[in-house]
């Protein structure tokens, strides 16, 4: 009796990449430890651990009847408020709870966008590799937009122009940016939203990684001081940083009245609601963890500081762009391209970095090292597992 053929499988899940950090990951389980302990710099995580006060009130509200109802599509008013007044000063612009609404995480936030605007995506190269995965998943086109090292990884206004002229919709901006850490300049982000203004596109910013910019950038842009920027800007932004909550999984969408009706029926169908004990400790948290806040983007600069002096010691590698959490770094010249040798430091040093062909074309020389997850010692360890 023959065997019979597997059965199918979606064709857009099938062509879609394997993650990236659980493959990496794999790679450790052959490491014996010669070099010294395991270095895990792959996944974005806070290096620390939440405020202990927001600890107890996710045990105490995790264990309230009221938390384990249902909720509105659009999120709990009061982490609404909260969020709308924070980024009220952070931007210098008014904010409105009816301006936000929460997501199940950062990561479905942009993909419930993307359901509501569809494509072609215009996405900076290199991108964020879960941005491409969704569109895969989605179905909809990406025009890969390349980022030079020799330009910091920021995009040119000359780049997103092509762009658009060649068909995008929407144009995608993560800054400061995952994987390079790169920050946009505030007249780059000003001369993008006019030129999708101009071509009819969507702008779509996602400042993950916001609270990690040194003080004297707030604002990093004046788009929320344009009272139409609901027209055409869709804003993303992650709790899981800036309060070392990642696990329980909120994120929040900004946008305008007419992207928002429509993304009422992406809420309801791929989440109902965000998860409600989180959203009511955190509706606590952003404004009484404001200096908390503040004391943890000073040790992350530290740490970024830490690295790029560790990075100065490293014969044969080049530094070409760190920021926020990431540094981006260029494998040597006489070494094997990126993906042998992220699986030679795994195995052989210890020492667990992302390679670059997972953010997208022509990155077949770069590693992203996130070096927000460890202690100076950690960092300090890092020329050792390069050398």
């Amino acid at each position: 009796m023959s065997t019979p053929a597997p059965l199918a499988l979606s064709p857009r899940i099938q062509a879609t990449s394997a993650p990236a950090i659980p493959t990496v990951r794999g790679w450790a389980g052959r490491y014996a430890g010669a070099a010294g302990p395991l270095i895990d710099l792959t996944q974005a995580v806070p290096g620390y651990p939440p405020h202990p006060a927001l600890l107890e009130r996710l045990a105490a509200l995790a264990g309230d009847r009221a938390t384990s109802g249902y909720g509105p599509i659009d999120g709990d008013l009061p982490l609404r408020e909260a969020l709308a007044e924070d980024m009220a000063g952070f931007y210098g612009a008014p904010f409105t709870a009816a301006d936000i609404a929460i997501t199940a995480g950062c990561n479905l936030a942009f993909a419930m966008t993307m359901a509501v605007l569809g494509g072609p995506v215009i996405l900076p190269v290199p991108w964020y590799f879960n941005h491409r995965m969704a569109l895969e998943m989605a179905g909809i086109p990406a025009i890969p937009l390349p980022c030079r090292a020799e330009d910091g990884f920021v995009p040119t206004a000359a780049g997103i122009e092509a762009a658009l002229r060649a068909g995008g919709r929407v144009l995608v901006l993560v800054t400061p940016n995952n994987p390079t850490g790169a920050v946009y300049p505030a007249a780059l982000i000003a001369e993008a939203a006019a030129l999708c203004r101009h071509h009819g596109a969507w702008l779509v910013l996602d400042e993950t990684y916001r609270d990690f910019l040194p003080a004297e950038s707030s604002p990093p842009h004046a788009l929320f001081q344009d009272p139409s920027w609901r027209d055409g800007l869709v804003h993303l932004y992650s709790f899981s940083k800036a309060y070392c909550v990642p696990g329980h999984r909120v994120g929040a969408i900004a946008c305008g009245p007419r992207f928002r009706e429509a993304l009422l029926k992406a809420l309801d169908t791929q989440q109902i609601c965000a998860p409600r004990a989180a959203q009511a400790a955190l509706a606590w948290a952003v404004p009484a963890l404001r200096d908390w806040r503040a004391g943890n983007r000073a040790i992350m600069a530290e740490r970024g500081a830490a690295f790029r002096q560790v990075a100065a010691q490293l014969p044969g590698w080049r530094l070409d762009a760190l920021g926020a959490y990431f540094a981006y770094l260029r494998v040597p010249q006489d070494g094997p391209e990126a993906m042998a040798a992220a699986e030679a430091l795994a195995t052989e040093r210890g020492l667990l970095g992302l390679p670059g062909p997972f953010f997208g074309p022509g990155q077949e020389r770069h590693l992203r090292l996130a070096f927000a997850n460890v202690e100076l010692p950690a960092i300090a360890a890092i020329p050792a597992k390069l050398g």
